[in-house]
């Protein structure tokens, strides 16, 4: 029976020797180019089928009593290795597109579902798979070997490139464009409204949100995440950017090319940030922003003001015992009446010229 695309992997789809693979990504063998490998593994739960990597040299020590049939290592850490490795400057790297290789996104079987509903107007490649209890709006377009899972809704005049995927239960909402091989995870939803009121006296009064989402090719959203359309001119997520799950994204931001945020970190509106950056979990960056190119912002720190030089960037204290953390808070609160009392004697200095008491 011909297997339908689930999830946007699969169970391996076969085994490769190590030979190929050195040659394939670039690598250095040493051990047998005949040995065959069909799955992946962590260094502690490798065995003789399996492929392994360790890219950190202070985790050594675990490869001792390893029993992969290959590690993906630099060579500094070959002459430590007890088994096959294939030798390379990014072992991580490797790691990641030979798992892509034993474990391919399954080709997507076209049909559609009886249980869909397809608005007049829609136009759907002969190609796409339209799962059950799938909507497309009227207008709406689905290119070439486009999945949609189960549930997931695509409403009026939305574009969606080739080879996207709609793992399951994905909202993309109206005009919204979704460049090829992006692939938007379970209950991710783009193309909502912002967050935008005008205060009145002590009402709220909601601004239309007229903009709409476009996002790039080869972008990845992850589960629950959600994405704002534009007030007024559209959200924009470049190419290749990659987000995690529960990140809120607010209307009107722009993410650069190549850029990766993790879970649960929050964009206000009119952020903008750069191409490459990296932005850690619980990161909050606040609206109006502009952070520039090349940024690292490390797990839990708050962005308050624009970031104009690249680097890296840290915010908010770790915890500590309670008893040391009331303590550091105290000491805290009293440092602005400090800065005031040494004002004061910096000011008694100039007018008594240089002397001090």
């Amino acid at each position: 029976a011909k297997q339908r695309a689930g999830s946007p992997r699969r169970w391996p789809m076969a085994d490769i020797t190590l030979g190929e693979l050195a040659v394939r990504y670039g690598l250095t063998l040493r051990g047998d180019p005949a040995r065959r490998v069909d799955h992946v593994a962590t260094l502690s739960g490798a065995g003789p089928g399996s492929v392994a990597f360790l890219a950190n040299p202070k985790l050594a020590d675990s490869l001792a009593g390893c029993r992969a049939g290959v590690v993906i290592l630099t060579p500094a850490l070959e002459a430590d290795c007890p088994v096959e490795c294939l030798v390379g400057r990014n072992p991580h790297a490797a790691f990641a597109r030979i798992a892509a290789e034993l474990y391919p996104a399954m080709p997507v079987a076209p049909g559609v579902h009886p249980s869909a509903v397809i608005e007049e107007g829609a136009v759907v490649d002969a190609t796409a798979h339209i799962g059950a209890q799938c909507f497309i709006g009227a207008g709406a377009r689905i290119g070439a070997r486009v999945y949609l899972g189960p549930g997931c809704i695509v409403a009026a005049g939305a574009e969606l490139a080739e080879d996207v995927r709609l793992v399951a239960r994905v909202t993309v909402l109206e005009r919204v464009q979704i460049g090829a091989r992006s692939i938007l995870h379970p209950g991710a939803v783009i193309g909502a409204e912002g967050f935008g009121y005008a205060l009145e006296g002590e009402r709220w009064i909601a601004v239309p949100q007229v903009g709409t989402v476009r996002i790039g090719a080869d972008v990845e959203i992850g589960a629950n995440t959600t994405v704002d359309r534009g007030a007024i001119e559209d959200t924009v997520i470049a190419e290749g950017v990659k987000i995690d799950n529960l990140v809120q994204i607010g209307h009107n931001c722009t993410i650069g090319a190549h850029t990766a945020i993790a879970g649960c970190a929050g964009l206000a509106g009119s952020s903008h940030l750069g191409a490459r950056c990296r932005v850690g979990g619980g990161v909050g960056i606040a609206g109006h922003l502009r952070i520039c190119d090349d940024v690292t912002l490390t797990g839990f720190t708050l962005v308050v003001g624009d970031i104009r030089e690249p680097g890296i960037y840290s915010g908010g204290i770790p915890a500590e015992p309670a008893a040391d953390w009331r303590r550091i808070v105290g000491r805290l609160k009293r440092i602005d009446g400090l800065a005031r009392r040494v004002g004061e004697l910096e000011r008694q200095t100039a007018e008594g010229g240089g002397e001090t008491t």
